[in-house]
């Protein structure tokens, strides 16, 4: 089930401008990535959150601080691996989808957390 939100997340994505380069990489011990794309010469980490109701708190407080932290190490693994340099400009977005299909694109949610 959780393929087909992050599908949503990636065709969202893609009309909107972005080149969808990976999903689901698996990238070290410290996680995965869901989405990595590529718009205007940057990368974007997308993550994407899921929730049928809020009343277990909106999706995207699901991305606290230690989500942030594991999420920037993976980013800068695959930056590394596929040969991007330290110039590339990042940035790390958040897909919310909520129960009733709609969905919230925050861009630059966070910081780089290392």
């Amino acid at each position: 089930m959780g393929a087909a939100y992050e599908q949503m997340a990636a065709d969202y994505l893609a009309e909107h401008g972005y080149r969808i380069l990976d999903r689901n990489v698996h990238v070290s011990r410290y996680g995965e990535l869901d989405i990595v794309a590529e718009k205007d010469g940057g990368i974007a980490v997308v993550e994407v959150k899921f929730r049928t109701a809020t009343a277990f708190g909106d999706p995207l407080e699901a991305v606290d601080q230690r989500k942030q932290r594991r999420i920037s190490r993976c980013a800068l693994y695959y930056l590394m691996k596929h040969g991007y340099g330290t110039d590339t400009p990042l940035s790390f977005d958040v897909v919310a989808i909520y129960g009733d299909g709609t969905l919230r694109h925050i861009q630059n949610a966070f910081a780089f957390q290392g």
